[in-house]
């Protein structure tokens, strides 16, 4: 039985069409235990993967490609990767999504597949200049549910901003599918952009504007706790 129904089907068919640019490859990576939504997400990839000849799947286990996991730093599933296409080579943007992009976040992975389809990442000026100061590794995790119109609009800024710097990985991470990681960072409401593992937090949809400046502050936070 397919995930998708007909009218999704054929707006989603139209949207590649219309703005697909160069070839993407999705790389999804599963596990046989406690997995809950690995079949899914799977199933799910591969009907939009069906969608235009641009699009590429890869498929992995967990446990049997550990070195291909290790490779691209997975370490949970279900984790979908949305990298560029040239020929045989994968440039991977280290745009992550954890947990089944379902509901209001199948919005997202059909937007990250025409981002990364662009290899552009459409930032603003500035904050491309800010991103290009950057000295040390950024990490963005965006808390989301499938029930929150406002988080697809949170997560796409944090993949713009990967697409944008090789120093920043940004995932997606479905909070109820990781609730350890959830109470970790102290998860209450959605979107929630944890900035390098709690030295700094945004809960909302903000413009970009917002998300530098708290970016701003959570480096000064890490340099501080390093000095």
């Amino acid at each position: 039985m397919k995930l998708l129904n007909e009218q999704i089907i054929q707006q989603v068919r139209d949207i590649f069409d219309a703005q697909m640019k160069q070839p993407v490859e999705v790389l999804f990576f599963g596990s046989q235990d406690h997995c809950d939504t690995c079949e899914d997400t799977r199933q799910l990839a591969e009907e939009v993967i069906a969608l235009s000849d641009k699009l590429h799947l890869s498929v992995y286990d967990l446990d049997e490609h550990a070195d291909i996991a290790r490779k691209y730093g997975v370490d949970k599933t279900p984790a979908t990767i949305i990298a560029a296409r040239d020929g045989e080579a994968i440039t991977d943007y280290s745009i992550r999504l954890l947990g089944i992009p379902a509901g209001h976040e199948f919005t997202t992975l059909i937007q990250d597949i025409i981002l990364v389809s662009s290899r552009d990442s459409g930032l603003g000026q500035p904050t491309r200049e800010f991103l290009k100061t950057l000295e040390q590794p950024l990490h963005l995790q965006v808390f989301v549910t499938p029930t929150c119109p406002y988080c697809p609009r949170a997560v796409v800024l944090a993949h713009q901003m990967a697409l944008e710097s090789p120093l920043v990985t940004a995932e997606m991470v479905e909070a109820t599918e990781f609730p350890d990681l959830a109470d970790k960072f102290g998860v209450s409401g959605v979107p929630q952009t944890t900035i390098n593992d709690g030295a700094g937090t945004l809960v909302g949809a903000a413009p970009e504007d917002y998300l530098v400046a708290e970016i701003v502050k959570a480096l000064e936070n890490d340099a501080v706790v390093a000095a």
